[in-house]
């Protein structure tokens, strides 16, 4: 599917580089030319790159192994979206396992998690911060918590312009002077496409450090 704000940069480069192009839908050409576009307005949802797991030291300055205290995993991540008013609300729900290394009496962690709405594979349009408590009982080393989150898209913005749709869909005849050409080869309509797709993100809401931690190790 975030505060320190040093992450939101750091997630929007990782976007750039992993999801640049992606979009809310999919098009192929049909048998009579043109593209027979399928897109939806309901973002779809991911992880991005080195969000999905977070890991507690301590001391909280080590990056040893025999340091780590607790190491969590997000997984499961599954959505709804209701799209029947101008305002698309995707529903983003997950899953939280984690592990502590020493089992010692009970301990509760919160673990910070962010959603983001990007916006044409790399433009961070929106972020929301929420936290996931999760209770290990005395004597087990492992817990696991459930969290929902939410994200809004304007329908307006998630749909395509009629002329760059009239682009996309219209009929190319064997001949014709753009009848080899695709049509998202053309700047404008690739830019009109990248315009109208969104994704949402989530993930651990990651320091510096962390976030590092978990692209090098």
């Amino acid at each position: 599917m975030k505060a320190p704000i040093p992450a939101v940069s750091a997630i929007a480069v990782i976007l750039g580089a992993t999801l640049l192009g992606g979009c809310a839908g999919k098009g192929e050409v049909d048998a009579t030319g043109g593209i027979s576009a399928v897109r939806s307005v309901c973002p779809p949802v991911a992880i991005p790159v080195a969000t999905g797991d977070i890991t507690l030291f301590d001391p909280a300055g080590s990056r040893e192994q025999s340091a780590i205290d607790v190491a969590a995993l997000m997984t499961n991540v599954r959505s709804t979206c209701a799209d029947a008013t101008d305002q698309v609300v995707t529903s983003v729900t997950f899953d939280i396992r984690a592990r502590r290394n020493r089992t010692e009496g009970a301990r509760d962690v919160t673990l910070p998690y962010f959603i983001t709405v990007v916006r044409g594979g790399s433009a961070v349009v929106a972020k929301r911060i929420g936290r996931v408590a999760l209770h290990f009982d005395a004597g087990q080393a492992l817990a696991s918590a459930s969290a929902t989150a939410s994200a809004t898209v304007a329908r307006s913005a998630a749909t395509l312009p009629d002329d760059v749709r009239e682009k996309l869909t219209r009929k190319r005849k064997a001949g014709d002077q753009d009848a080899a050409v695709d049509p998202l080869s053309t700047p404008e309509v690739r830019q009109a496409v990248l315009r109208a797709s969104f994704e949402a993100l989530v993930g651990f809401q990651l320091t510096d450090d962390q976030l590092k931690y978990n692209a090098t190790r």
